[in-house]
C-alpha cells in the first residue's frame, strides 16, 4: 500500500505521516531521493506488498498519476484556521524546516519570511484557493481527511487514527479501500442502478447474481412504455400520497429485476442484493421466483411482515450496510459554544 499525504498550508502534514509510518509500518519515501515521482512509483509498483508514505502531493497531474495504482490511498490532512495560525508562529519561533502544505518531507514550500498574520493570511489564500492545483482541491479528491483541531498528545492521534482507519482500510489485506468485498460490490451496484429510479417517491436499486456473476438489475419506475413517474405518470406518486400503495403504478426495484430474469435465468442459489428491505408484495414474489438469498442495506417500514414471508419461503436474509469510504476524521475537537 501507498500511503499518499496531502495537505493545507501549515497543517499537521508531518504528524499524521509519522502515525501512518508506524501503524502499518511504512518507511517513508522521499521523492528526491528516488529521482522524481515517476521512479517513485515505479519503485512502488514494484514492491506493492510493502507499505510506504509519502507526502508532497501538490498538483493534480502528480495526484491522478498516482491514483492510477490500485494500492494507492490518498490521505488530506487540514487544521483549523487557529492551529494553523499556531503552528505558523512555531515555525518562525523555531526557526526550523516543517512541512507546511504538505511537500517533500522536511522541505517547506511556503515563504516562512511572512512576519504578519496579514501576510501569511494572503499565503493561505493563495496556496489553499487562488493557485492552480489549489491545495484544497488536492485535499478533496483524497479517501480519508484528517482535520486537527488542537494540540493532541502523538500517541492519542495514532491511536485515534487507527482505529477509525480500520472501518476503512483492511490492515490485513491492505486492499480494502480499492478493492471491495462481493458485498460491497453488489451493493454497490445496486446503488447504481438506483440512480436510473425514475419514481417520485424514493429511489431504489437491486441486482439479482448467480455464482458472483450479475443476471439483472431493476429500479424502481413505471412499466414500459407509460410516462415516467417523475413526468407525471404515477398520480398516486405525484400526489405526495403515503398511503393508497394499491393505487401506485410503479414497478419496485425488484419486481424489475426479477421480470428482467424471469424465474428459468435466476437458476439455483442466486443471491438478491437491494438498497432497502423489499416490501411484503416483492417478498412474496421472490419466493415464488427461487431467490435463495436476499441482502439489503437499507430498513424499510414493513420489514417485520416481508422478513417473515422470506423465512417462510426458505430464503435466508441478511443486512449489509455500505460504510462511506470518503471519511474524515476530527483530531482534538471539543464542543465549544460559539463565540461572540
Amino acid at each position: 500500500m501507498l500511503i499518499g499525504i496531502s495537505g493545507t498550508l501549515f497543517s499537521d502534514v508531518e504528524i499524521v505521516g509519522q502515525a501512518l509510518s508506524e501503524i502499518y509500518d511504512a518507511p517513508w519515501l522521499d521523492v528526491e531521493t528516488l529521482g522524481g515521482w515517476d521512479t517513485l512509483l515505479d519503485y512502488g509498483t514494484k514492491n506493492f506488498t510493502k507499505s510506504y508514505v509519502v507526502q508532497g502531493i501538490d498538483s493534480m497531474v502528480i495526484l491522478e498519476k498516482l491514483a492510477k495504482r490500485p494500492f494507492f490511498v490518498h490521505i488530506a490532512v487540514d487544521c483549523t484556521l487557529a492551529r494553523r495560525l499556531e503552528n505558523w508562529r512555531n515555525a518562525l519561533n523555531d526557526g526550523t524546516n516543517v512541512v507546511v502544505n504538505g511537500g517533500s518531507k522536511g522541505k517547506d514550500h511556503a515563504p516562512l519570511n511572512c512576519h504578519s498574520i496579514e501576510q501569511i493570511l494572503e499565503s493561505m489564500d493563495f496556496f489553499d484557493y487562488a493557485k492552480e492545483d489549489s491545495l484544497t482541491s488536492i485535499n478533496e479528491r483524497s479517501l480519508i481527511k484528517v482535520v486537527f483541531h488542537s494540540t493532541v498528545p502523538f500517541e492519542s492521534v495514532k491511536k485515534q487514527l487507527y482505529e477509525q482507519l480500520n472501518n476503512v482500510i483492511d490492515s490485513k489485506s491492505l486492499t480494502a479501500p480499492l478493492r471491495p468485498c462481493w458485498d460491497t460490490y453488489f451493493m454497490k451496484l445496486a446503488n447504481l442502478a438506483a440512480s436510473r429510479a425514475n419514481c417520485m417517491k424514493r429511489r431504489v436499486g437491486c441486482v439479482i447474481v448467480r455464482d458472483c456473476r450479475v443476471v439483472a438489475t431493476g429500479y424502481n419506475g413505471t412499466p414500459r412504455n407509460m410516462k415516467n413517474c417523475n413526468q407525471g405518470g404515477c398520480s398516486r406518486c405525484n400526489d405526495g400520497d403515503d398511503k393508497s400503495l394499491h393505487t401506485c403504478l410503479c414497478l419496485h426495484a425488484e419486481e424489475n429485476a426479477l421480470l428482467e430474469a424471469g424465474r428459468d435465468r435466476v437458476g439455483p442459489n442466486a443471491i438478491l442484493y437491494c438498497d432497502t428491505c423489499p416490501c411484503l408484495t416483492c417478498s412474496v414474489k421472490i419466493v415464488q421466483t427461487g431467490i435463495k438469498e436476499v441482502v439489503y442495506s437499507h430498513s424499510y417500514r414493513m420489514d417485520e411482515q416481508s422478513l417473515k414471508v422470506l423465512r417462510d419461503g426458505k430464503v435466508t436474509v441478511r443486512q449489509h450496510k455500505l460504510i462511506d469510504e470518503r471519511t474524515t476524521i476530527h483530531i482534538g475537537r471539543t464542543d465549544i459554544s460559539v463565540p461572540r
